[in-house]
């Protein structure tokens, strides 16, 4: 489950349970700017909301996919989701631990990733159906039902903050080819 960041600074005079981490803290505009990969894993600026920044984070995989489609192939497509699932684990991973949580929610690569896939494999679709996509993956991503609350809680690290809505992608596939097949 993804852990929200301290509402304030953590002032150094709160005891740390283990003296070794890092204190956790905020994901800000300026955090994200201090390094490139920052930019990219907290969805350049897209999970800075604070309010359902992996709702935001989905908004954005999806306007950019629109907005790249005209140029991107099926295949290249393919390429980017690939490499961004991969180099993401690097990047998440990078940005939590920098952040001091073990998956913040700031952290929206993996939505971003994810909804690309979802988006790519239905494609072509109505507004509509990319609506009701965007709603169903939402759901499997917030609700986190078995077994994607489990590799949530067990998948430590980039693979794990990752993996999970990879799993929560397949799950809005399943359900959209069940519909399509009842149809």
């Amino acid at each position: 489950m993804q852990t929200e960041p301290p509402l304030g600074p953590v002032d150094d005079l709160t005891p740390s349970p283990d003296p070794g981490a890092p204190r956790p803290r905020r994901a800000t505009a300026r955090f994200m700017l201090s390094h490139p990969l920052h930019l990219i894993s907290l969805g350049f600026g897209s999970g800075l909301s604070p309010i359902a920044p992996g709702t935001f984070g989905t908004l954005f995989a999806w306007a950019s996919f629109a907005a790249f489609s005209r140029y991107l192939t099926v295949i290249e497509w393919g390429i980017l989701i690939a490499v961004g699932f991969c180099a993401g684990i690097s990047i998440s991973g990078f940005t939590a631990k920098r952040l001091g949580i073990e998956d913040p929610s700031p952290v929206v690569w993996d939505e971003i990733v994810a909804f690309w896939l979802v988006l790519l494999m239905v494609t072509p679709i109505t507004f509509t159906g990319q609506l009701w996509a965007f709603i169903v993956f939402r759901f499997f991503d917030m609700v986190k039902p078995p077994p994607i609350r489990y590799f949530d809680r067990k998948l430590k690290g980039g693979f794990g903050i990752m993996f999970d809505d990879l799993v929560a992608a397949f799950f809005t596939l399943l359900v959209i080819a069940l519909w399509r097949m009842s149809v």
